[in-house]
């Protein structure tokens, strides 16, 4: 039998700020709160029944420490943009901090507001 992908979960100590943080970035709605935010869990991003992201609350653990260091990712999300330029000014924009390690052209590598990594990547580029 084989699994069907239904979304990533991301843990952080802020599930609500962060859906928001990712909406924003992706276009997606954050799906309705089961409560106050201080109280939420778990949030999910709508993407109409498709593969989405997910938010689990979990105690403030230490962001990975990219491209090396002695917290090494465990994964990225990557998000395909038609402009580099403008997908990273709508990032750090909306509180993402721009990596000093950028080991591409066709790529950009960004931190989240609390230190997940993540790429914009240049739609139809193939892999550096």
């Amino acid at each position: 039998m084989p699994a069907t992908f239904g979304l990533v979960a991301i843990d952080c100590p802020d599930p609500v700020a962060l859906a928001h943080f990712y909406g924003a970035l992706t276009g997606l709605f954050v799906a309705p709160l089961g409560g106050p935010p201080e109280s939420v869990e778990w949030v999910e991003l709508d993407n109409h029944g498709a593969p989405t992201l997910a938010f689990q609350r979990v105690a403030a653990r230490p962001a990975p420490t990219w491209p090396e260091g002695p917290q090494p990712q465990r994964l990225h999300l990557d998000f395909s943009v038609d402009d580099l330029d403008a997908g990273e000014a709508a990032a750090l924009a909306l509180g993402a901090t721009r990596a000093d390690h950028q080991p591409g052209t066709t790529f950009r590598v960004f931190y989240d507001p609390i230190g997940h990594p993540f790429c914009l990547v240049l739609a139809g580029a193939t892999g550096e």
